[in-house]
């Protein structure tokens, strides 16, 4: 994986190489590297006077496989870097490899103590410990002092007496000769070689340096650079006379003996060339070779946030291995919220960055500055990167960087199109007045397409006489280049140019283009043009185009008003190219151009077109009488006969008030359908709802596609017509019409800069086309002003999102009004057409001309519309009317004709009638079919036009149900002021096969008065065959006072489809807001589309018997049950109270047509009832019969359900629901013959109706009883009861009363084996309150019973507060009950994935007032190969409706294991503008990895803001990872003891122990019904990897109504392992009940009948010292710690000695019963400091352990009070009885190999090891292998044994493969190798190779591998527990509100145990104030290397809520620091509430 990278020779020769290489890497690597290493680096500050340094420290380690990034060494927190001290830091970084040098330094800051003098620094790789570099310096560091440098190159050396060389450098610098060269700025060098760089170096010496004609010499010494590439040279413009003309540098490589010039010749200075005061110069260079970065810098909004300081850049190529050394970027402003926008030029390509540095000098008076964000795009590589920092570099801000490393944040990468750099020269004449002041633009053309047209920039000297001007442009590749347009825009006469040539050269290639002009550009000279076209030459194999004349006539239409006084231009497009807009100005042959009736003829001279195809022609709508007819242009060359020409017919007007309102058209060829080659582009734009955005300037767009790109297209004449164009917040619509150009990819929208307020603010750009059936957003959010921001007026936007729409085809239709006396109309018109395919809306056919008039005695009216619809295929018929309004509307119409564009088909519609009311018949609408065109031209036209349709009405029956779809529109008005309507509301549906035509919204079955704010109205609709509803149109007819309406969403529910959509709109539909529509299409959002299984029809007929008093009013409802359970909804058979007076009277049959779920083949039987309410309920049922269609074929069939009962509280049992089932079954079927087929069956099989006894058992308790209503429900695999009320008990007049039993009966038909029941009350009457005890069901007819054991409260006072409850059977002891775990749910449905594993998520959205969202939120995960997990619903837990402002919300969720995690996509299903989301941050953690990602978002998820998406996918490479502990799942399963009252809703903690440690109290959720009575409850918990597990801890907290808890057992099965371990108990957790009267018990493991740790009694001898005052009054507890976990707090009371803890005494404890923790390792003992002298001091403790009958010393000698020693309370003791262990003696080495099974994984020949420890490197040991004993054979392991001197730690083996007796290696031979375990009897370490380990001879060929896992015993682990004292900094947020006065805890978790919680505090002094740092030394025995800490607050006092921003804490005994990142609230009332935090190291 780790190669050298190949240098590459950066001189010009092969500059396009490494271009070219870069590009490619581009994707290669992508920022940051994934491989880290931890480096301990250790400096040393010398013993000098003031040695020591406030400033901040870096680093930069140079390797062998690359450069890490700039490391920051100790916080401002620490004091580090002092006289003569030694300072140690870890820092994790890329992993480099070997280090060759490293670069320190320091930003100067810290006042007068900026100076160091550093005497060395020692680097250590913690992966290979005994690579350790020395790197001596002894030197300052100081801007002062010594030479001047703070910034150092250091050589290292494995030895610490090595003192590497440094190789000199002679720089020779030559300042030029010119007048006024000379400068006395600062002049800073930078070289660059093969091998780094020398970083910014300032050659300073004497104030005369640099004078005028001077050379200057400077040593720089420096570690050897290789060869030289390219330097960078520059000065920093102090001084007054900083101009400086530098000549030349010249460097001398004293060490390589080689000399190097690089040539310059350039001014350095603001106001001279281009401004640069900074330059890169190659070695010998001639041309200028850079490529240009576009950097833009902006400033945060935040208070202060801008600067005056100089703002410095380093960009760094891929892994670091080149810069750009420093840039300073000069002329920006920083001022606060604004973006600075920068070229910067570099001779090297290095995009895609792998990072940024930003700092500046802190030179000003206010130098903080606060950064938001860098983004660099380098048009050569096309890729925009986006590097955040939304931080302060401020020395007193946070923590006080004035320099940062910046890394991109990938997801925000944009690939944008490439563009090449270009040098252009443009020779002026050598003539008299021959140069220009005019503005000069350019446009080059090649063989694949054209640049922009592209201004020069020119200064005030540019263009002058006989003068030569250079330029850099960028084009994008356009192939060779074929000719070049120049013009200016000055018509004025001192304007005039004469250009002589202009040459450009491609600076990569070289290739160069000639372009000879030599003439005029005036309007008074030559042929006075100011445009002019030269064909490109020079290159060799070039195709040579001619200059061409172009004759161009222009006719204006003979119309009345068709003259136009306005400016027009036009353009003429060929194959070849196209000649640009160009200004008609000189007619040839009139004077006043463009009048009524004129031909005017134009000259243009253009490069060769080829064939001429299109001509683009508009005027600019200026002036009076601007609007124009143009009748047709015609073009030909010049010199061709005029037969020759080209005809362009137009016949339109140009007009913003006539025809369509364009003023520019595209005109094509006669006889070519214009509609075949022309798209309309439908733009809207957005003008931004920021104070002053509106803009009077002119906008223009050109849009850029596949297939070519547009002119610039001025958008003039919008569609909604607003009144003013672009005022704040308004959206305007314009239609484009021009070429296809195919799919869009980027657009240019800019304005002209004319008006008073130019300045403009756009908002979005949205363009629809039709045509291809795409929708493009273009966001922008920007300013397009001269003085906002970056000061361009126009920008690139590329496409945020591409949805695809529906394709529309253009049609083209001609309406000819017959030649009759007044048979024009002046009514609306509108048509329908219909095709095969479907059909259009309706259609309004007008336009802004007079339309519909009589045709004329010469021709026919005609007027032609053009529309665009879905493509309908064959046209089948045509629906034409019109409104009958106006005067005169009777219209005579002769026919319709239709153009199909896709096809160029015509369609001839004939009519010849009047459409009129008091013509002919007297119809206004008629329905034309299209005929053939032969019998147009015969003329015979057929008046019989048959328009009788057969309207056969038939009732809706039940087949015309199932041909019908109902619809459910609920509408839903927005909670907004003035949001509703007074205004008549009509939708449409569209379907995928026809539409519903408008439906007036009258009748809400919801509310009287509709349309209300914020209320939601529901509605009906009934539709034949539309299809899958595709969208929707809503709209209103503007009625009314207050009609604007803000329409929030519709939802449409269609049960027979099985879908509910949701249609978004959260807009206004009213005249005055937004962009003015009161008609909107809705299109659903996929994402909160619910399907469900479609519902069916049924139809059902009850027949009431024919008795007195039969009839009912009450409310019927059924349940139609079909197999196992299946059933449908309770569903009223009448929907009002007027239908239920109507219906169920006696003897009547009432037909009802319900849809309701398909409940199978086999209806089993119904569930019929009423609510007895009414005047008379009851009601005699005689049967039911339910029709529903067949399957297959046609017919139906109707079942049978005999009833013949009453259903009457009065009558019979009193019952008012009753179970039917069938009796019959009557099938029609409807033969192939037409005839019907009736057959009639017996159900056999049917169901027979049970009888249920049902006996409630009230508790034995006070207060048990109840006088509320009661309702059960009993389920069973064949079906339920539905919910019966217990209303007559058979034993007690008064039901439920205190230890009774109340009998009930139940008739229902069989529900074979009853496994549950839901039982509840109404919680009405005065004492609602029951405790229920057991409930008995006796199915009389099986005589089975069934017992379900309840002992809860049914109470809304008591234990959950809940009044419904579900039970289980009870089944020979056990609850049969099936609870599982998510996992096991999830992994039947994702069987094909891997496995189901749980994620973690935290969000935390965005402090600012409308962040807040209401959407459902989603996760999708990502892995390789686009595996990635469904989609992943963060729903809010209970109640919370919203993702608040400033929240923290946590989720969790299961999903498919996608791998190596690559991306998480975020994102929500809000569609309208109101839903959006500013997520702040995001973090993912996968607890079964071991990994957490936080992703800084800090971005929109809107419609309507950021970029308009409302999901966005997060690379992993912009996220902070975090190792936490990785967990293992376990599936626990927890059994309750069957005994009476053994439930329990306390909160139940469990603890496990395992011999590699311990897991922290895991809750285990109640979940309403776990712990009952005899009940398993199964979880799945994540468990730290601590197995193998020996024994577990179960604590209840004795809180609820029921605290008592009789535990039967837990079993825990490790997921992975499958290993079992059993815990059994037995017993009462419980104050009050059984022996032990605890509620905290221990059991010991039991795998396979085992148990894993043995009983004993644990003595405990305290000895207190023999010291004054050494006694103690306060309590005392002790915990102890062994091999097997802990003992848990032991109190330390029960003993022989009335008065304990004395001095001189030693008290004696007893714990009998205790599970054995086998060898200890430490106690940890502490007091409450409660007494008159709370004051102890120990001697030591003593633990004696019965069973093993061993004692364990544990010695202290030390206080535990407040006002002695240290002032600790508790300490931890570690145990005296571990030896210490020898080092420096030889050791047994065992290694187990294991080769890989598979057939080439085995070997014949020796392989050899070394091993690599922390303390050095074994000699290489061969494990041979012989021919008797052989080895390494596939899948075998193999064991060897070798001594070796003590290593340490194992970091890494070297694994070599070579022949047995050193014979030659014939090709290529492999082992391969699986894991290889390296045994010291304990620690084990273990390495997974995986590899193939080459065959070679030779011994530097070998494999490395770093260990995986290493296992370390418990002795070593003891003997290293040594007191260590730990300096602990939290550090306060710097907030409003951020400090507390609460009581603050840390316990801090490490590789060794944790700490206990330690209270921290410090007396006189106030803690955690805002802003504060605040320190504590505790002393704890040595953790280990740290994994965690937990932080909390006692939430005490007022102002508890705390603002941690991190802590950081300190081993004082290897001085190494971890820092551990907070940056949350621990409120109560903030975040998410929690006053405690668990906190992961930062790397």
């Amino acid at each position: 994986k780790q190669t050298q990278p190949h240098d590459t020779e950066e001189c010009s020769s092969t500059f396009l190489p490494v271009c070219l290489e870069a590009v490619s890497q581009s994707d290669r690597e992508r920022g940051r590297d994934t491989h880290k290493s931890i480096y301990e680096v250790v400096t040393v500050t010398g013993d000098v006077r003031g040695a020591g340094t406030d400033a901040n420290v870096f680093v930069t380690l140079f390797g062998e496989f690359g450069i890490t990034p700039k490391v920051h060494l100790a916080s401002k927190s620490r004091t580090a870097f002092e006289k003569n001290k030694t300072d140690v830091f870890r820092i994790k970084t890329h992993n480099v490899g070997p280090l060759k040098k490293l670069r320190i330094e320091h930003d100067n800051t810290g006042g007068l103590n900026a100076s160091w003098f550093l005497d060395r620094v020692v680097v250590t790789d913690m992966n290979r410990p005994h690579l350790r570099f020395y790197f001596a310096c002894n030197n300052w560091l100081s801007r002062e002092e010594g030479d001047g440098l703070y910034v150092r190159d250091l050589l290292g050396s494995l030895n610490p007496m090595d003192v590497p060389k440094l190789n000199k450098y002679i720089v020779s610098v030559f300042t030029s000769a010119e007048k006024g060269s000379g400068t006395d700025a600062d002049v800073f060098l930078n070289i660059f070689g093969e091998h780094g760089d020398t970083g910014e170096r300032r050659l300073d010496s004497d104030k005369d340096n640099f004078e005028r004609g001077t050379e200057d010499k400077f040593t720089i010494e420096t570690p050897n650079l290789g060869r030289l590439k390219k330097i960078t040279i520059g000065h920093n413009n102090r001084g007054s006379s900083a101009g400086w003309c530098l000549d030349k540098v010249v460097i001398d490589d004293m060490g390589n003996k080689e000399v190097y010039e690089f040539p310059v010749n350039r001014w350095f200075a603001m106001d001279e060339e281009d401004g640069k005061i900074q330059r890169d110069v190659l070695v010998g260079a001639t041309q200028p070779m850079a490529v240009v970065y576009n950097v833009q810098v902006m400033t945060g909004n935040v208070r202060g946030g801008g600067t005056n300081s100089k703002i410095h850049i380093i960009m760094h190529g891929t892994k670091g291995l080149k810069n750009s050394g420093k840039v300073f970027l000069e002329g920006g402003a920083f001022e606060r919220g604004l973006i600075d926008i920068f070229n910067v030029e570099i001779a090297a390509l290095l995009s895609p960055l792998s990072r940024v540095t930003i700092g500046h000098d802190n030179g000003a008076v206010g130098a903080g500055w606060y950064c938001e964000k860098v983004t660099v795009y380098c048009p050569f590589t096309g890729i925009e990167q986006t590097f955040p920092c939304c931080k302060w570099l401020d020395e007193d801000e946070g923590d006080g960087l004035i320099e940062r490393e910046l890394y991109e944040m990938v997801s925000l990468r944009q690939k944008k199109l490439k563009k090449y750099p270009w040098s252009l020269w443009i020779w002026t004449s050598d003539v008299k007045g021959a140069g220009t002041d005019a503005q000069v633009f350019l446009q080059i053309y090649g063989e694949k397409g054209k640049s922009d047209e592209m201004r020069l920039e020119s200064n005030s000297d540019s263009f002058e006489q006989a003068q030569l001007d250079k330029f850099m442009i960028e084009m994008p590749d356009i192939g060779k280049l074929t000719k070049v347009r120049i013009w200016h825009e000055k018509r004025h006469p001192f304007a005039g140019w004469h250009f002589a040539r202009a040459t450009v050269m491609k600076t990569l290639t070289r290739e160069k283009y000639s372009f000879n002009c030599g003439r005029w550009l005036d309007i008074n000279e030559d042929d006075n043009e100011i445009v002019r076209e030269m064909p490109a030459t020079g290159n060799v194999n070039m195709m040579y185009f001619s200059v061409l004349k172009y004759r161009i006539t222009i006719c204006t239409g003979r119309v009345s008003g068709g003259g136009t006084d306005a400016s027009v231009f036009l353009n003429v497009i060929g194959d070849l190219g196209d000649t640009g807009d160009r200004l008609m100005f000189l007619s040839k042959n009139n004077v006043n151009k463009f009048e009524k009736g004129n031909a005017d003829e134009f000259l243009i001279e253009a490069v060769s077109l080829g064939q001429v195809r299109r001509v683009r022609i508009g005027h600019d709508g200026r002036g009076g009488g601007c609007g124009w007819f143009l009748d047709k242009v015609l073009v030909r060359e010049e010199g061709q006969p005029e037969s020759a020409a080209i005809e362009f017919p137009c016949n339109r007007w140009l007009d913003r008030n006539e025809d369509d309102g364009q003023i520019v058209r595209e005109l094509v060829p006669a006889g070519d359908g214009l509609r075949l080659h022309n798209v309309n582009y439908h733009i809207s734009v957005k003008t931004g709802n920021i104070n002053g955005a509106s803009s009077d300037s002119k906008v223009f767009v050109k849009l850029y596609g596949e297939k070519g790109d547009t002119t610039r297209i001025l958008l003039v004449v919008s569609d909604n017509d607003l009144s003013n164009y672009y005022e704040t917040g308004q959206t305007d619509i314009f239609t484009v019409e021009t070429y296809d150009i195919g799919q869009i990819h980027r657009l240019l929208i800019g304005h002209t800069n004319e008006g008073l307020r130019a300045g403009w603010f756009l908002d979005s750009v949205q363009i629809i086309v039709p045509v291809h059936g795409k929708q493009y957003q273009f966001p922008s959010h920007r300013w397009l002003c001269k003085d906002e921001a970056d000061g361009k007026v126009e920008v690139e936007i590329y496409p945020s999102e591409t949805l695809d729409i529906e394709k529309l085809i253009n049609y083209e239709v001609t309406v000819v009004t017959g030649n009759m006396r007044n048979g024009g109309t002046n009514a609306n018109v509108f048509c329908q057409i219909y095709g095969e395919e479907g059909k259009t809306e309706l259609i309004s056919l007008k336009s802004r001309s007079n339309n519909f008039e009589r045709g004329t005695t010469e021709i026919y009216k005609e007027d032609v519309f053009s529309m665009q619809a879905i493509d309908l295929g064959i046209l089948k018929k045509l629906r034409i009317r019109h409104d009958n309004s106006q005067p005169h509307a009777a219209w005579f119409l002769d026919r319709v004709e239709i153009v199909d564009n896709k096809d160029d088909t015509t369609y001839y519609f004939p009519c010849k009638r009047w459409l009129a009311i008091d013509e002919d018949d007297g119809q206004i609408a008629r329905e034309l079919v299209p005929v053939d065109e032969a019998f147009m031209k015969k003329g015979e036209d057929d008046d019989d036009d048959d328009d009788d349709e057969e309207n056969s009405s038939a009732t809706l029956g039940l087949e015309q149900k199932a041909m019908s779809t109902t619809f459910t529109m609920r509408v839903k008005t927005g909670d907004k002021k003035y949001a509703g309507t007074d205004a008549n509301v009509f939708a449409i549906l569209y379907g995928m096969k026809d539409d519903t035509g408008i439906i007036m919204l009258k009748a809400s079955k919801l509310h009287k008065n509709k349309f209300e704010q914020a209320m939601i109205d529901e509605f009906t609709v009934e539709a034949v065959d539309i299809g899958t509803l595709k969208k929707i149109q809503i709209g209103h007819d503007n009625s009314g006072a207050a009609s604007g309406w803000f329409l929030d969403w519709v939802e449409v529910n269609a049960p027979s489809l099985g879908q509910r959509l949701r249609f978004p709109c959260g807009r206004w539909l009213d005249k005055g807001e937004d962009d003015g529509a009161i008609v909107r299409d809705l299109f659903p959002a996929n994402l909160q589309t619910e399907l469900y299984t479609p519902f069916v029809p049924y139809e059902i007929k009850t027949f009431t018997s024919d008795l007195f008093a039969a009839g009912t009013d009450a409310d019927v409802f059924i349940v139609l049950y079909g197999r196992d359970g299946v059933c449908t909804q309770q569903r009223s058979l009448c929907v009002n109270k007027r239908e239920r007076t109507m219906y169920f009277e006696r003897g009547a049959e009432d037909m009802f047509i319900v849809e309701l779920e398909d409940v199978g083949d086999v209806i089993e039987k119904i569930r019929i009832g009423h609510d007895n309410r009414g005047l008379n309920g009851g009601w005699h049922l005689d049967r039911v019969e339910i029709r529903r269609l067949l399957r297959k074929g046609k017919g139906s069939e109707t079942i049978i359900f005999p009833c013949e009962r009453w259903l009457a509280k009065s009558e019979d049992d009193g019952e008012t629901v009753r179970e039917l089932v069938p009796s019959d079954i009557i099938t029609e079927k409807l033969l192939r013959d037409g005839t019907l087929k009736v057959s009639e069956v017996e159900v056999e099989d049917a169901l027979e109706t049970h009888t249920y006894k049902v006996s409630v058992m009230t508790g034995d308790v006070y207060d048990a009883g109840t006088d509320a209503n009661v309702f059960l429900t009993i389920y069973g695999d064949l079906g339920d009861t539905g919910e019966r009320k217990l209303s007559k008990s058979e034993t007690n007049g008064n039901k439920f009363e205190r230890g009774a039993v109340d009998k009930f009966t139940i008739e229902a038909v069989d529900l074979g084996q009853v496994f549950r029941m839901k039982i509840r009350h109404d919680n009405s009457m005065m004492s609602a309150d029951w405790y229920l005890d057991q409930v008995e069901v006796v199915d009389e007819d099986t005589e089975e019973v069934f017992l379900f054991l309840c002992e809860r409260w049914l109470s809304r006072k008591r234990e959950d507060r809940r009044i419904e409850r579900m039970f289980y059977v009870k089944v020979l002891g056990r609850v049969w009950r099936n609870s599982c775990s998510p996992l096991h749910i999830q992994s039947n449905t994702l069987s094909c994935v891997s496995s189901v594993i749980p994620y973690h998520f935290t969000i935390s959205t965005g402090a600012e007032n409308d962040a807040s969202t209401g959407s459902r939120v989603y996760v999708i995960i990502m892995g390789p190969n686009h595996t990635q997990t469904q989609r992943l619903w963060l729903d809010l837990p209970g109640g919370k409706k919203c993702f608040e402002s400033g929240s923290l919300e946590s989720f969790e969720a299961h999903g498919a294991d996608v791998g190596e995690i690559k991306k998480v996509e975020l994102g929500h299903d809000g569609a309208t503008p109101e839903s959006c989301w500013l997520v702040d941050e995001l973090a993912v953690a996968v607890p079964t990895k071991g990994v957490k990602f936080i992703f800084q978002c800090k971005c929109w998820l809107a419609k309507d803001r950021g970029d308009g998406l409302t999901a966005r996918v997060f690379n992993v490479l912009d996220a902070d990872s975090i190792t936490i502990s990785q967990k293992i799942i376990y599936e626990v399963t927890v059994v309750t003891g069957d005994v009476q009252n053994a439930g329990t809703d306390t909160q139940v903690y469990v603890s496990v122990f395992g011999t590699n440690g311990t897991t922290e109290e895991i809750l285990l959720q109640k979940n309403e019904d776990r712990f009952e009575r005899g009940q398993e409850d199964t979880f799945s918990l994540e468990v730290d990897d601590i197995a193998p597990l020996r024994k577990m801890r179960v604590r209840i907290d004795g809180s609820g109504s029921r605290p008592d808890w009789f535990l039967a057992k837990i079993i825990m099965r490790n997921l992975t392992t499958e290993e079992v371990s059993v815990f059994t108990y037995e017993e009462w957790l419980s104050k009050t009940k059984g022996p032990k009267r605890t509620m905290i018990c221990e059991m010991a493991a039991v795998v396979d009948e085992e148990e894993m740790v043995e009983i004993t009694t644990y003595i405990i001898q305290v000895k207190t010292s023999d010291i004054g005052g050494a006694g103690t009054d306060a309590n005392v507890w002790i915990i102890v710690f062994g091999e097997c976990g802990d003992t848990g707090t032991l109190a330390l009371k029960e003993c022989q000695k009335s008065n304990k803890f004395e001095r001189k005494q030693t008290d004696v404890f007893r714990f009998p019963d205790m599970l054995s923790l086998g060898e200890l390792s430490k106690v940890r003992v502490w007091h409450d400091n409660s007494g008159p002298a709370p004051g102890w001091h120990i001697e030591y403790i003593d633990v004696k352990d019965e069973a093993l009958d061993r004692t364990f010393r544990f010695p202290c000698d030390r206080w535990l009070a407040q006002n002695e020693d240290d002032g600790q309370i508790m300490r931890e003791l570690s145990c005296a009885n571990n030896d210490i262990l020898d080092l420096n003696e030889k050791t047994k080495y065992e290694i187990i190999t294991t080769t890989a099974d598979t057939d080439d994984a085995e070997t014949k020949e020796n392989v050899w090891i070394a091993l690599e420890g922390r303390k050095g490197r074994s000699k290489e040991f061969m494990m041979e292998n012989s021919s008797k004993k052989k080895r390494f054979l596939r899948g075998n392991k193999d064991k060897f044994e070798f001594s070796s001197k003590q290593l340490g730690d194992i970091a890494g083996i070297c694994l070599g493969h070579t022949p047995k007796d050193g014979k030659k290696v014939k090709g290529e031979a492999f082992w391969v190798q699986s894991p290889t375990i390296i045994l010291l009897l304990y620690p084990r370490f273990i390495f997974i190779c995986n590899a193939l380990i080459p065959l070679s001879p030779k011994r530097d060929e070998f494999v490395t591998i770093e260990c995986t896992k290493a296992i370390e015993s418990f002795a070593s682990k003891a003997r290293s527990l040594v007191p260590v004292k730990y300096e602990i900094i939290l550090i306060t947020g710097d907030e409003k509100g951020a400090g507390t006065d609460a009581n603050v805890f840390i316990t801090i978790y490490g590789s060794n145990g944790d700490s206990g919680r330690r209270s921290l505090r410090q007396k006189f002094r106030n803690l955690f104030e805002r802003g504060q740092t605040d320190r504590f030394l505790l002393e704890m025995l040595d953790m280990g290397e740290l994994l965690r800490v937990c932080v909390e607050h006692d939430n005490t006092r007022l102002s508890s809520g705390w603002l941690l921003d991190r802590v950081e804490v300190t081993n004082t005994a290897n001085g190494v620091t971890t820092i551990f990142l907070c940056g949350k609230w621990l409120d109560t009332k903030k975040a998410d509430g929690q006053i405690f935090r668990v906190l992961y190291p930062k790397y």
